[in-house]
Parts: C-alpha cells; structure tokens; sequence
C-alpha cells in the first residue's frame, strides 16, 4: 500500500504542476477583475495622439515571445551589469511604445497594486490593440510572470529579420514551436503600422543586378522611392499597407498579390504552399480573423512562466 501511496502523491504533484504551469482567461478574476478594461482604456487614450502605437505594441509582444517565450524580457532596459534585448539588431531603435507600457503598468497598479505582470499587460494590450483598430478579438490567455533576465544573443537570432525568405520564415516559427499556417497568419499583422527606410530601401534600387525588386507594382515603386530615396534617411517610415493605413484587416494579403508590400519578408509569402493561403486570406476577411486569433493565443502559450518562477515587476524596464 505504501508503494501506491507514493505513486499516487508523484501524480498529484505532477497534476498540481502542469495546474499552475497552465495559463487560464481566469487568472484575474478575483484578484484583478478590471484589468483588461484599464489597459484597453488605457490605449485607446493613447491612440488618440499616436495611432501608430496600436500596431507597435503588437509588434513588441511578437518580439518578447520569439525570445524565450512571453516574458516581458523585451522590456528591460540596460543598465551598467545588464544587457537586455532592446539594443539587439531586430529591437534596437525599432521597437516602440515602451512608455505607453509603462503609462498602462501604472494604471493597472492603481487598481490592483503589485498583482499583474507586465507580460500579462502586453499580451492584454497586443489584443486591446488589434481590436480597437477594427480587428478581431479573443480570449486572452493569464497567468505569465515576469522574466528576471533578458536574452540579447537570442533576440539577435530567433526575430526572423525583414530580408528573411520564405524557407527562413518557415525555419524561425518552427524554432519556437509555431506552424507555417501561424507564420503567414501572424505576417498579416502588417496590415496597420509603419515601417523604416532601412529594412526595405535595399529593394528599391539595387536589388539585383543594379535594378529594383520586380516584385514591386511598378505604380507603386515610384512612390516609395520618393518616400526613401537612394541614400535617404533610413529612420524615415512608410505604411505597411498604402491602402487602409491604420485599419486592421484583410487587406495586407490583396497587397501581397499585387506587389504593394515593403519587406522582402512580405513579398515571400508568395513562394511555395504559402501562396494559397494569401490568396485565401485576401478574398476571406473571416477566415484570416479567426486564425488570427487562434494564432495570437498560439504564441502567447510559447514558453511562459508560471507558478513561482520568475516575478511580477513593480516596474516593467528593470527587475525588482
């Protein structure tokens, strides 16, 4: 008896672990019932001076979860003895909206002081942002804590770059456990936002054989060579999508058909059994919302931490 007594407590541990380890729409119920309506609030204040914001921190959760899973790593700031992620080639002067997290964490706190991780406030605020920009929502997964280290090396190689081909975008979700159907579905995120100079110019001029890109409409090439011009200022920025700039919808995969994209990543989509599925997503609208979704749940479940690992950050740029 003893003996099965012994089996049946190693299984109750096991099934109490993989409980905590396991995130829950829930987890705030009690302790923090409010929160996604304050970091929804909190957003939709700060999209009225700054629209691009919404797409940003879409954008900053996508980079924090690549790097050892959605921890809020990408939120550190280095100090004198750390080196965090946001100097890394993919992040450094890239990523954006780090104060509105922060504007977003206090708000929080003012509600349910020291009780959210600020993992939890961007995974929150990449869907509040998707949504107040006309997209589709779902349910937010909870429980993550925050991360007491930040990976530079790992942000420097798993953040699949703006030149990357099909075969590498492919190769760079499946690294962190995410399908080709996420990539191409996640790619969709550049449907509202901006981008700079510098991760497309190379295409505007000289991409192979001293000629532009011929997969850009060739209406459409004149217009970015005006906005980034040969040599031109590598900060200046242009919309993702020249047609409904700031709206989240289908429309990035009808660009991506008719050669109207900024990145060479973009444009990739159309190589192999990635086609067929832009050519779906462009024609259905419902169908790229609802694996949306599914796939912004998808990587929101890469590798987080739970239970007692890791903290919740009084403040998200710098461990406790």
């Amino acid at each position: 008896m003893a003996r099965y007594e012994v089996l049946a407590t190693l299984l109750l541990t096991i099934l109490f672990r993989r409980s905590v380890a396991q995130l829950s729409p829930s987890f705030y119920n009690s302790s923090c019932p409010t929160v996604e309506t304050v970091v929804t609030n909190t957003l939709q204040q700060a999209m009225q001076s700054d629209v691009r914001i919404a797409a940003s921190l879409l954008r900053m959760h996508f980079h924090d979860c690549f790097v050892n899973g959605c921890d809020a790593s990408s939120l550190l700031d280095d100090t004198a003895n750390f080196t965090g992620e946001k100097t890394a080639a993919p992040n450094n002067a890239s990523l954006r909206g780090f104060d509105v997290i922060d504007q977003i964490k206090s708000q929080v706190d003012s509600v349910c002081n020291n009780t959210v991780s600020c993992a939890d406030i961007l995974a929150i605020a990449a869907k509040a942002a998707v949504v107040l920009s006309g997209g589709p929502s779902w349910t937010v997964q909870l429980g993550r804590r925050d991360s007491t280290t930040a990976n530079f090396s790992l942000a420097q190689a798993n953040i699949p770059p703006p030149t990357s081909t099909n075969a590498q975008l492919i190769a760079a979700y499946q690294n962190v456990g995410l399908s080709t159907l996420d990539m191409v579905v996640l790619s969709g995120a550049h449907t509202f936002g901006r981008a700079r100079c510098t991760t497309f110019s190379n295409r505007l001029f000289n991409f192979s054989n001293g000629q532009p890109d011929p997969r850009i409409n060739s209406t459409y090439l004149p217009t970015l060579q005006q906005i980034c011009p040969n040599g031109g200022n590598g900060s200046v920025v242009a919309n993702f999508d020249p047609v409904t700039q700031d709206t989240f919808d289908n429309q990035y995969y009808a660009n991506v058909l008719n050669g109207q994209v900024l990145l060479n990543s973009d444009a990739e989509l159309l190589n192999g059994t990635t086609a067929a599925l832009v050519s779906n997503f462009s024609t259905d609208q419902t169908s790229f919302f609802n694996n949306f979704a599914v796939s912004m749940v998808n990587m929101g479940n890469l590798q987080p931490l739970t239970g007692s690992q890791g903290e919740i950050r009084s403040n998200c740029r710098r461990t406790n």
